[in-house]
């Protein structure tokens, strides 16, 4: 393809697609380049080859329902969309969780942040061919996963909220596994950021790569660590607290200059800032009930049912029927691995939503994807996208 350069120069460039079917688009996407020589002139993103239609599918079935198909949003921090969802139709109804409940979905939370986050970091690592720092920063997500199994019987999408609370407390053990787990993390994560954080090879392929500016991510509505990279000091737990999170002790992390090394390195920090948490929330965790006692929420328990025809058909209803949120229009959002989650519930008295909207933080991210790549390598789009962790789930829906 021959264009002109602004000073009437003739470019004979080649244009070529990354994705939507390639190890290194780590998903279903495509951005359409002209490349002169190696040098990304134009690109152009494209989405939806992973829609699987989430908002009009979300329409069927009760409220209750929708939560296994939040799983499938950020499927590498599941619990949190499970929570998400639920907070915004706890917010509708204005019913809080008990004490033990809202630790447990702050631990959770944390802990769901800390393995999205090593996710991003080991793909990254992968692309820019550091193998063993893959291992040290992508193995310890298995303990968690082992974790997440006892508790929900799954390892990826695990369905573990409720409206009102969770699925279940937690197993003998618990405890002691989450603090072992802690250590191990911490200690992979600092081995893996010794690999990186003064590596030549490493700084030179991350620094001043992929720069996109406070103003600029702000435009497009970046959040979440991608936004904290480039400068700017917005976290949904800080400025707009929820589950207790004001009475925690952790710090946000933010970046400089906004490249891919300060993506990066803020969610390796951001990492262990969420280890720091667990810690905390393990250690105010205290015997106590994890569900709701509104009626219009809690099934009653199977004793009940079993011998009282109140119970019975309380809870015969709440399975058919579902929870029926109070008529209008509600978005409710929370601070997701990648940035901010939020939904947007219309809500018509019964037990099915009428309509419900995400609003997810890898769309924002990746529609300024063209503008991070243009006037850069072709190889540093490859590890420019690693750096804002596109999950095409959450992406497409």
């Amino acid at each position: 393809m021959k264009t002109l350069t602004p000073s009437g120069e003739k470019l004979d460039l080649f244009t070529v697609n990354i994705g939507p079917s390639h190890p290194a688009t780590h998903g279903a996407l495509r951005s359409f380049v002209s490349l002169d020589g190696e040098l990304v002139v134009a690109a152009v993103g494209e989405i939806g080859y992973l829609h699987r239609g989430f908002e009009k599918m979300v329409e069927q079935g009760t409220y209750q329902q929708v939560l296994p198909y939040t799983d499938r949003l950020n499927y590498c921090s599941a619990i949190l969309n499970n929570i998400g969802f639920c907070k915004a139709v706890e917010s509708m109804f204005q019913v809080g969780v008990p004490e033990r409940g809202t630790t447990l979905r702050v631990l959770l939370s944390e802990l769901s942040r800390v393995i999205d986050h090593l996710v991003c970091v080991a793909a990254a690592m992968n692309d820019v061919g550091a193998q063993t720092a893959y291992f040290y920063f992508y193995n310890p997500r298995e303990k968690v996963y082992a974790i997440w199994e006892k508790l929900s019987g799954a390892r990826l999408t695990n369905t573990f909220s409720r409206i009102g609370g969770l699925y279940r407390d937690t197993y003998p053990g618990f405890e002691q596994e989450v603090a072992e787990v802690i250590e191990h993390t911490e200690k992979a994560i600092l081995e893996g950021l010794g690999m990186i954080e003064r590596n030549r090879i490493f700084i030179d392929r991350t620094r001043d790569v992929g720069v996109i500016s406070a103003e600029t991510a702000l435009s497009y509505g970046w959040t979440g660590p991608c936004l904290r990279a480039s400068g700017v000091n917005r976290d949904l737990r800080k400025d707009d607290p929820y589950f207790g999170y004001e009475t925690y002790d952790f710090e946000t992390v933010i970046g400089t200059t906004g490249d891919t090394y300060d993506r990066l390195m803020c969610r390796i920090y951001e990492a262990l800032e969420s280890l720091k948490i667990c810690r905390q929330a393990l250690s105010r965790l205290k015997p106590g009930p994890v569900d709701s006692d509104d009626i219009r929420l809690r099934q009653p328990s199977h004793e009940k049912a079993y011998h009282d025809m109140e119970s019975l058909i309380g809870r015969f209803k709440l399975v058919y029927e579902g929870v029926k949120p109070p008529a209008g229009e509600h978005f409710d959002s929370i601070e997701a691995a990648n940035g901010e989650l939020g939904f947007f519930i219309v809500s018509d008295g019964t037990g099915n939503p009428y309509k419900i909207k995400v609003r997810p933080p890898c769309l924002t991210q990746y529609a300024a994807f063209h503008e991070i790549i243009e006037g850069g390598m072709i190889s540093d789009a490859v590890i420019s996208l690693s750096s804002i962790n596109i999950i095409a789930g959450e992406l497409d829906r």
